[in-house]
């Protein structure tokens, strides 16, 4: 199948678990996870009607947005960031999803200052208690959120979580769970520079479970572009 109808038929997902749920599938953001696929790739999936693009490499991002590769849609980084390259994606990206940390929430603030913007991100909880995973866990998310009210060069939008691989979607409902409940108890509070908007989980094997679980941003990666090929090592 074609990136198009590949695209098409991702949507028909989307719209089919809103209904399901009782949502609007307008509410729903669909970021192709575009990893491994080259500007012309990105370039299809755009003209197709994605509406956003997800990053997890920084050179990756920097060497298809040189060329122009996500001109009309959203740019979004997806991915582990270290801190020696917040440099290269505040201001460029309308959405950071994985600060994992403390630290690298101070370097986002201290480059977005820097530059005189704020830069908008969404903090990564580790779901699975994973010690393979990085993210805040559960526990941390309340001294997080302080934190980041002190960081003016930040404005934290809500949580994502990638929670463990499994074989069938609906394996992942208690993690998708536990961040709905996190991202519900943390929005009755009030910090300043933190806006619960967004909750970003879901990808390709699992996104209809977390739309039923309140997910408005989804990662979809080869359901749209098609299995990555890896290089041998």
């Amino acid at each position: 199948m074609s990136i198009a109808e590949n695209l098409a038929q991702v949507k028909a997902r989307v719209a089919a678990a809103a209904k399901a749920c009782g949502r609007d599938e307008n509410d729903i953001l669909l970021i192709g996870a575009s990893k491994m696929n080259d500007a012309d790739t990105v370039r299809e999936a755009i003209a197709a009607g994605l509406p956003a693009c997800g990053e997890n490499r920084v050179q990756e991002l920097r060497d298809k947005n040189a060329l122009g590769a996500y001109e009309g849609a959203e740019l979004h980084f997806i991915g582990t960031l270290q801190k020696n390259k917040v440099k290269y994606l505040v201001g460029v990206v309308k959405l950071i999803h994985s600060v994992d940390s403390v630290e690298l929430m101070q370097a986002i603030d201290k480059q977005a200052q820097k530059l005189g913007l704020v830069q908008d991100i969404l903090l990564e909880i580790n779901t699975g208690a994973e010690a393979s995973k990085s993210g805040f866990r559960p526990d941390e998310l309340g001294t997080a959120l302080y934190e980041a009210s002190k960081l003016p060069g930040i404005r934290v939008r809500g949580l994502m979580t990638v929670p463990p691989i499994c074989v069938d979607g609906t394996e992942n409902i208690p993690f998708f769970q536990l961040l709905k409940q996190l991202f519900v108890d943390n929005s009755e509070k009030k910090y300043d520079n933190v806006y619960m908007d967004f909750m970003s989980m879901g990808m390709s094997g699992d996104f209809e479970a977390a739309i039923a679980c309140g997910s408005n941003m989804i990662r979809v990666g080869t359901a749209i572009f098609g299995q990555r090929h890896y290089p041998a090592k």
